[in-house]
């Protein structure tokens, strides 16, 4: 008799309350959009008062280098104009040459002091520049970096680690809103995850449960040796119906545990997982005629080696039953390519059309067959496969091999 599952408990009521009642003002809310406005508004006014002040204090220290006397009146027997910036000036000798030597000197004046105003002000914005670019960076990082622990959370609640809230503090603004609505779906998905798992725990409970009583009722009367040969046939038929939906339970009951993440990890060998696998299938490969062969290679993963091992057992179960008649062949290899490890099966087999693939990973689906009409197994083998590959984080392919049969390649991260 097998132990039975004790259902998980409820997670408890959150202590946080994520329905806030409207603030008597809502405009007065200090949302990012009100925030930034302000950061930003009030940055580019500290700036402009900066420039501001720079430029007037250049503007000042132009005037008064341009306030100083440009012509010197000297008299030695005579009146002569005498400039110390200007030689023109000096060389004049005549009233005209005297006048457009003066003009063309404050012309001159002039525009070097505007070419010194120029540049000083361009290296005063480019340092302004660069003190408002990484004083805006600070901030916004500042402000942002709520956003950045929400996206923290959700990364290790898609891990499947659902009972991490965010529980942001700070300001009533739209990031808090966020955080609290993402709080409140992480609490309903806690909820809708647990019910699934006691669903799965009590169904398999109850259907476990008449199906091993049917069983052990239809061993018992096979056991008897007065039973006629009708008899004895008619249970042996029913035997293997129980036995086929005990398999039809435990698939449907794998396949739902093994959709979410696996939260406990060990290192496991997929090669040891491959080796006990073909042990596993080596009778039925030898009583179908079909060879094993393929090198497996120490290739390990962190993850749960029970579920590890579904993966390659129905790979290789299936690569064994559905084979050629004669000269078969499967072949099982594990290897680390890429920083991922790698288990290969590979069989011939049927020639399989490029636009079935994707059929053959639905529940129930096989190739040319939508439903289970064969005695090859339930159809689920490689949905199990698919979901196992989900859970740990990797992914398996299939692919047609030339000649018939298939090629299937799990990776799984390392």
């Amino acid at each position: 008799m097998t132990a039975t599952p004790v259902p998980p408990s409820a997670p408890p009521k959150p202590t946080w309350d994520p329905v806030r009642p409207e603030p008597p003002f809502p405009w007065l809310r200090p949302t990012i959009r009100i925030r930034l406005t302000l950061l930003y508004g009030g940055m580019f006014l500290i700036a402009g008062i900066l420039l501001l002040s720079i430029i007037y204090l250049l503007a000042a220290d132009a005037l008064h280098n341009g306030s100083a006397p440009k012509l010197q009146i000297s008299s030695d027997g005579s009146v002569s104009i005498r400039s110390p910036q200007c030689p023109a000036v000096d060389a004049a000798t005549t009233q005209t040459a005297l006048n457009a030597a003066i003009s063309e000197c404050a012309d001159a004046l002039r525009q070097r002091a505007l070419d010194n105003l120029l540049s000083r002000s361009l290296l005063a914005l480019l340092g302004l520049s660069v003190i408002a670019f990484a004083f805006g960076y600070a901030m916004a990082g500042r402000v942002l970096s709520p956003l950045g622990r929400i996206t923290r959370i959700a990364r290790r609640v898609a891990g499947s680690d659902l009972s991490r809230r965010i529980e942001l503090d700070g300001p009533d603004d739209e990031l808090k809103e966020l955080s609290d609505t993402f709080d409140e779906m992480l609490e309903r998905l806690e909820r809708a995850f647990t019910a699934q798992q006691r669903f799965v725990a009590n169904a398999s409970h109850e259907l476990r449960t008449p199906l091993a009583i049917n069983r052990t009722l239809l061993e018992v009367q096979l056991s008897d040796p007065g039973a006629s040969p009708e008899l004895q046939q008619l249970g042996k038929t029913l035997l293997a119906t129980n036995e086929r939906s005990e398999q039809l339970v435990e698939g449907l009951l794998l396949l739902a545990r093994s959709d979410n993440q696996i939260v406990e990890r060990k290192p496991v060998d997929l090669a040891e997982v491959a080796s006990r696998a073909l042990d596993q299938v080596r009778a039925e490969a030898v009583d179908k005629g079909v060879e094993i062969r393929g090198e497996r290679q120490v290739a390990v993963v962190q993850g749960n080696g029970v579920l590890l091992e579904r993966i390659a057992l129905n790979l290789v179960q299936n690569a064994v039953r559905y084979n050629i008649p004669e000269g078969g062949w499967v072949e099982v290899r594990t290897e680390v390519q890429h920083g991922q490890a790698v288990l290969l099966v590979a069989n011939t087999g049927p020639v399989v059309p490029a636009y079935e693939i994707d059929n053959l990973f639905e529940p129930f689906r096989r190739l040319r067959t939508e439903r289970t009409g064969s005695d090859k197994g339930v159809g689920l083998g490689l949905s199990i496969a698919r979901s196992v590959a989900r859970a740990h984080s990797g992914r398996i392919i299939a692919e047609p091999r030339e000649g018939g049969g298939l090629v299937m390649r799990v990776t799984l991260p390392i």
